[in-house]
């Protein structure tokens, strides 16, 4: 990358509001040890002119399509109509503005349905806001859509679900980017969680039930027992249930399985411990419930794509 990394966000007419600002909000305060911005964000639309927003009020950026054609990474933040997302189609201005670009493509909410008109997600992952799933798959077929998970990353093309969806994958750009610890300080300063897995459903079904025994408890007594190798059956004993019955509450009440859940506090909790503590790695692995070093190592870099004390060092600044 450059000294500064050149981000172009598109506006396109009835572009989403707070979409629009995300980039610039989370990305564009991204610096690095010494405070320098790492990023540089500007916003275009198509000619260079105003562009109605869904807040009912219009804006005027400063850039035209054109830098585009520069920038390291494009992001298409959600649109509310339009013919990308009520035909499957491009207007010739737009095709020709997303023609033949080298950037990383980045889109949230409904934009994917944009880079998706544009041919860039043909065969590909990729993820839009659960509302509109029936309507993007039958525009799209040839798409791999997953419409349960906040955000697909596919290399050089990135996809995510709705509002807070979109916070999260511009945090893992971030993180992707220039390590876990730069992302850290850009979720602390926007008070956003600094990490949620993309696998993460975006959608939970209401509990059918809510006035009677949920697995909160049992998470409770879990998240109390993270060393201890617990299993499906002692988690649906302690909430006497089935186990069939607690792995459909389980999954309506947090919208993952209860094994992809321990997964997540366990991984929450070793990087808790490594951010906060000296412990060794091997400590910090019993400690969260993985057991060995090698079963730590694999699981935060799946999540992160870091190794134990690389994360360490990334978030503190200091070897641990």
């Amino acid at each position: 990358m450059r000294s500064r990394h050149e981000v172009a966000v598109l506006a396109l007419p009835d572009v989403v509001a707070f979409e629009l600002g995300l980039p610039h909000k989370l990305i564009g305060t991204a610096v690095d040890d010494a405070e320098r911005l790492l990023y540089r964000v500007r916003v275009a639309t198509l000619d260079g002119g105003p562009v109605r927003t869904s807040a009912g009020y219009s804006v005027l950026p400063e850039h035209d399509a054109s830098i585009l054609r520069t920038a390291d990474t494009v992001i298409i933040p959600g649109v509310y109509s339009g013919p990308a997302t009520e035909r499957g189609v491009l207007e010739p201005e737009l095709a020709a503005a997303l023609d033949g670009l080298s950037a990383r493509m980045v889109s949230i909410c409904t934009g994917a349905f944009v880079l998706a008109a544009a041919g860039l997600l043909d065969g590909r992952p990729a993820t839009t806001h659960w509302m509109h799933a029936d309507t993007f798959r039958a525009l799209f077929p040839q798409v791999k859509l997953d419409p349960d998970v906040l955000y697909v990353d596919d290399g050089d093309v990135l996809t995510s679900a709705g509002n807070a969806a979109g916070i999260d994958l511009l945090l893992h750009v971030v993180r992707r980017d220039h390590g876990p610890g730069v992302a850290n300080r850009v979720a602390r300063r926007s008070v956003v969680a600094p990490w949620r897995e993309g696998g993460q459903s975006q959608f939970m079904e209401p509990v059918p039930d809510p006035d009677g025994p949920g697995t909160a408890p049992t998470r409770a007594w879990a998240l109390d027992r993270l060393h201890e190798p617990l299993t499906l059956a002692e988690l649906a004993a302690h909430s006497a249930m089935s186990v069939r019955t607690f792995t459909r509450r389980f999954r309506q009440e947090t919208g993952m399985s209860p094994a992809r859940w321990l997964v997540h506090q366990r991984v929450s909790t070793a990087r808790r411990l490594l951010e906060t503590t000296d412990l060794p790695v091997e400590r910090i692995a019993a400690e969260a419930g993985f057991g060995t070093t090698a079963s730590l190592r694999q699981h935060l870099h799946a999540a992160i794509g870091v190794a134990p004390l690389a994360y360490r060092r990334t978030y503190r600044g200091v070897a641990g």
